[in-house]
């Protein structure tokens, strides 16, 4: 399902610079279905990863968090989020998030070891 949703996700993104379309679809605590795609700009650092689109649909749906989460490239294949997004996804589903990669499912504290996160902050 995750897998699929990220994939179809991947067919809305914006990317005329790299061309690689990107999908994100996330699996939410209360059983909510999130998606996001890349959306790239011509000043590459203004780039949206297609896990920061899904992050805000995420708050904009009602909130929760993250329980597991599938990246696409528009081909189908597995990517695993870049190390930006691995923060994002930490802060909104924690280290035990779920994480489809090209290695398998991994929780997230696997992918973003001694992760910065709220606890740190005083």
């Amino acid at each position: 399902m995750l897998r699929a949703a990220a994939s179809a996700a991947a067919g809305y993104a914006y990317s005329p610079y790299s061309g690689l379309r990107v999908g994100a679809a996330g699996l939410c605590d209360d059983g909510r279905l999130v998606m996001g795609c890349n959306v790239e700009n011509a000043s590459y650092g203004l780039t949206l990863c297609a896990e920061t689109t899904m992050a805000g649909q995420l708050r904009l749906t009602g909130g929760g968090r993250f329980v597991a989460v599938a990246c696409r490239s528009g081909d189908g294949i597995a990517l695993t989020p870049c190390g930006r997004c691995r923060q994002v996804l930490y802060e909104l589903g924690g280290p035990t998030c779920l994480v489809d990669t090209p290695d398998g499912v991994r929780p997230l504290d696997e992918l973003l070891p001694a992760a910065f996160g709220p606890g740190q902050l005083p």
